[in-house]
């Protein structure tokens, strides 16, 4: 069996899709066994791979603009991806959409259903682009894999999609995402000027992210002398998010580090006395757990996936209730026990999560619908 998989969205490397995709190639070729991989892209500006891929054949197209491919696609349905990747017996689309396709089995990745449950919170354009396509990508589909049982309900709700056609495979965490050296720790305080003990809130700056609602809960939380750290990209809808910030009367105490690299995070985490995540709707959950990796106790919602994701290893709030969070968040900062727990029981919880197990899953799909 030969199977191609479009690595297109691996090459934004801030994209969540991007992050996941590289992750899972670097580990499918090694695991191929007698099957075969190629990973295809466009490469019309002759930039190349930035990271390798083991196992696998590259194939790249640098006759033709990868943006042009993608706007025939959307207006014409037309050309077929595979007369730029070539034949295989399996494709795998990890973002979303099932472009024109002639051969072949397809296999497409829906990460969560977010523009359907929260179109308000989405980004125009991309909302308009998903709803015009994300029916014909899951009825074109053999297989449609996401990253949480929860997500999997919700396709099946929202989208009609029977049981059968769906698989869970779980997401990995990269093995870096562990406590640093204390040194390293103190270097990356130094750095930004963290001067002072800080709760942590990793992820896009987005209205489903919640952040408003966790700056009023830090403007009301008593017997903490320190600061709010807020990392994260800018993402859609983002001015108003940060004008909530400027205008709180804590501004001085609450920190905006806007994007952060993967590789400066374990440090963050560490340093950070909890990590905060009020987020509305997730479909896996990837800066909580990377906070228990770092030994970091974790306060998240209730929402979405992250209760099967994190398990019995964060404290939970609910997502509107300012009491319950004060509460919750007294007890985390306070309770050496608790906190105590909570660090045992993450680094159990998150030591499920490996990108060699979520290949491995992955390759048992492709051969479930090649058979």
């Amino acid at each position: 069996m030969k199977c191609c998989i479009d690595i297109q969205a691996a090459l934004a490397q801030r994209a969540g899709v991007g992050r996941y995709t590289k992750a899972l190639v670097e580990q499918l070729g090694p695991l191929a066994g007698t099957d075969a991989l190629r990973c295809f892209y466009f490469d019309f500006k002759q930039r190349g791979l930035p990271f390798a891929v083991p196992g696998a054949e590259i194939r790249h197209v640098r006759w033709w603009p990868g943006r042009v491919a993608q706007k025939m696609w959307k207006t014409l349905y037309f050309p077929p991806f595979d007369a730029f990747a070539g034949p295989a017996d399996v494709y795998h689309f990890p973002n979303f959409v099932i472009p024109p396709l002639r051969r072949g089995r397809a296999v497409v990745t829906i990460h969560d259903v977010s523009f359907l449950r929260f179109p308000e919170a989405a980004e125009p354009k991309n909302l308009r682009y998903l709803n015009n396509q994300i029916r014909r990508t899951v009825q074109r589909a053999d297989l449609i894999l996401t990253d949480s049982h929860f997500s999997a309900r919700e396709m099946q709700e929202c989208l009609a999609v029977p049981a059968d056609r769906i698989a869970t495979v779980h997401l990995g965490l990269t093995p870096n995402m562990k406590p640093p050296a204390a040194d390293a720790v103190t270097a990356m305080r130094t750095a930004l000027n963290l001067d002072r003990p800080y709760l942590l809130f990793v992820g896009t700056v987005e209205p489903r992210k919640n952040i408003p609602f966790l700056i009023e809960v830090f403007e009301q939380l008593k017997g903490f002398d320190g600061d709010l750290v807020i990392a994260g990209m800018r993402g859609w809808k983002y001015a108003p998010i940060l004008e909530r910030w400027q205008q709180s009367p804590q501004r001085d105490r609450i920190r905006y580090l806007d994007y952060v690299p993967e590789e400066h995070l374990p440090a963050l985490y560490t340093g950070a006395e909890a990590f905060v995540f009020p987020s509305l709707y997730e479909g896996f959950g990837f800066p909580p757990l990377e906070a228990m990796c770092c030994g970091t106790p974790v306060v998240a919602s209730r929402a979405g996936s992250l209760p099967e994701v994190l398990g019995d290893a964060a404290a939970y709030a609910d997502i509107a209730a300012i009491d319950d969070w004060l509460a919750t968040l007294d007890d985390v900062l306070h309770n050496t026990e608790r906190r105590a727990t909570l660090r045992a029981a993450g680094h159990q919880q998150t030591a499920r999560y490996t990108w060699e197990a979520a290949a491995r899953e992955t390759w048992a799909c492709y051969r479930r619908v090649a058979s």
